[in-house]
């Protein structure tokens, strides 16, 4: 058997597709199916259901599944104590992040660590969901909780807070709110329950148990653009909303407080180009931690 052909059955079966699949290894269509038709022979069984819509894993697959991940996990552990394979900075490191704190503030800075080493390329993944660091979705993550499953490293990136926030136009024809319980009589923007992915992330209950949304939107920067436009009064968070003039702020003295985690999996976190990725964004956060803060408006 030919182990390179693992890579090629790995990112067949993250993907779920041959092209997605050729997309992420940098090669053409054909190439992924002829090395899965040769894995497929050396092994003699079929590991791929192929259809239409994608591939599925048969029994097979699963199996080698496994195995190919574990493989995997240990050639990057070797790769990490050996040092000095990785000193050039070369490959590419993905970084999966939510929605708001990947778009409204990595995309804007974290090019910044590939501009020393061209031959490393950066990959931001901006959204709503979690990731499998285990499967390789991401070499890097940030995550709304800490992990206390798998074989994972972790530490606490920053804290960060929300506040209520609402147009100005809409507040000038609802009028402003003196306290929590006039939020009743107000359009409220939230987000749709089903689709959180983290129980830190259902911030209304940390505001008020009787909060009903009129307007549902899936991902942070959307309710962040909603509210902007008029929808009604949101709950946003203050690094994304301080200083954005179509916004302001509602009852000032209500603030939820959550944190960001960077995430990585230990069998990658010795690889130089994922630690150069990790310490940089801690140190990009660093040098930015008091937008982080206190989103509460001091009295008179």
């Amino acid at each position: 058997m030919n182990w390179d052909d693992l890579r090629f059955f790995l990112a067949v079966a993250r993907t779920g597709q041959m092209l997605a699949a050729s997309a992420r290894l940098g090669v053409n269509h054909a190439t992924v199916a002829r090395r899965i038709d040769g894995l497929e022979a050396d092994l003699n069984a079929k590991l791929l259901l192929r259809r239409p819509t994608g591939c599925t894993l048969t029994d097979a697959g699963l199996a080698l599944l496994h195995s190919a991940e574990r493989i995997e996990a240990e050639t990057l552990s070797l790769r990490g104590a050996l040092g000095g394979t990785d000193v050039r900075l070369s490959g590419t490191v993905r970084v999966g992040a939510p929605d708001g704190f990947g778009t409204a503030f990595l995309a804007a800075r974290l090019w910044r660590l590939t501009a020393d080493h061209p031959e490393l390329t950066i990959q931001l993944v901006p959204v709503p969901r979690s990731f499998s660091l285990s499967r390789r979705e991401a070499d890097v993550a940030i995550t709304v909780e800490r992990p206390v499953q798998g074989r994972l490293v972790s530490r606490k990136l920053t804290d960060y807070t929300l506040g209520l926030y609402a147009a100005p136009d809409y507040l000038a024809k609802a009028g402003e709110p003196r306290d929590l319980r006039d939020l009743s009589a107000h359009r409220l923007v939230g987000h749709v329950d089903d689709l959180v992915y983290a129980k830190s992330l259902n911030y209304a209950s940390d505001v008020m148990s009787a909060w009903v949304s009129a307007f549902e939107v899936s991902s942070a920067l959307g309710q962040k653009e909603a509210v902007a436009a008029g929808a009604g009064i949101g709950i946003l968070h203050g690094f994304m909303a301080r200083g954005d003039a179509r916004l302001a702020r509602v009852l000032p003295s209500v603030q939820v407080e959550r944190s960001y985690w960077l995430v990585t999996h230990e069998s990658a976190a010795g690889l130089a180009t994922v630690r150069h990725v990790a310490e940089g964004i801690a140190d990009l956060v660093r040098r930015e931690r008091s937008a982080f803060g206190d989103d509460r408006v001091p009295p008179p």
